[in-house]
């Protein structure tokens, strides 16, 4: 047994757990955490994404053990506010369509997240580019995408509007 220490979601948590435990099983069977999903058990999918300390990664990856003394975001926790329940990237995943089973949706609003950290690029080898290693089964990417330029409108208005001028403008 090791114990692990992390703030997750904001709160700071304590527990003995075997040494081989992964990060998603932490999360998910001794937090109940379980917006976090095990999808392929290969580190293929990931269903699993989480951000450790500001940087997206697969929880099916690392042991709970090198996560200690880290900060774990879950899709549980990147609701802001009383007055704004969901995150951009979440309502924008909704607003766009962008899900249909809702399985791997945790995993992408995850790493749309870390790629939207900062005012992005929005055109679509800069979004695949993000969304790699992010497998959705049971729909095409479009609303994805869709949803992920959404949310940066969102989030990024100024810069967005300014990026998506440039780029009508070498069209022509």
């Amino acid at each position: 047994m090791i114990e692990v220490q992390l703030q997750v979601n904001g709160t700071d948590v304590r527990h003995a757990v075997p040494d081989h435990t992964l990060l998603v099983e932490f999360l998910r069977q001794t937090l109940r955490l379980t917006g976090t999903h095990v999808g392929c058990d290969t580190s293929q999918c990931g269903a699993c994404t989480v951000n450790l300390d500001g940087v997206a990664v697969k929880s099916c990856t690392i042991l709970a053990a090198q996560a200690s003394g880290g900060t774990v975001v879950t899709v549980e926790g990147l609701a802001a506010t009383a007055d704004q329940p969901m995150h951009p990237v979440q309502q924008a995943f909704v607003q766009c369509h962008g899900l249909q089973c809702g399985f791997c949706t945790p995993g992408m609003i995850m790493a749309v997240d870390h790629y939207l950290r900062k005012p992005p690029a929005l055109d679509d080898a800069s979004i695949c580019h993000a969304l790699e290693g992010n497998i959705c089964r049971c729909t095409g990417y479009v609303n994805i995408i869709e949803a992920v330029r959404h949310a940066a409108r969102e989030m990024y208005p100024e810069a967005c509007a300014a990026s998506e001028a440039g780029a009508g403008s070498e069209r022509t």
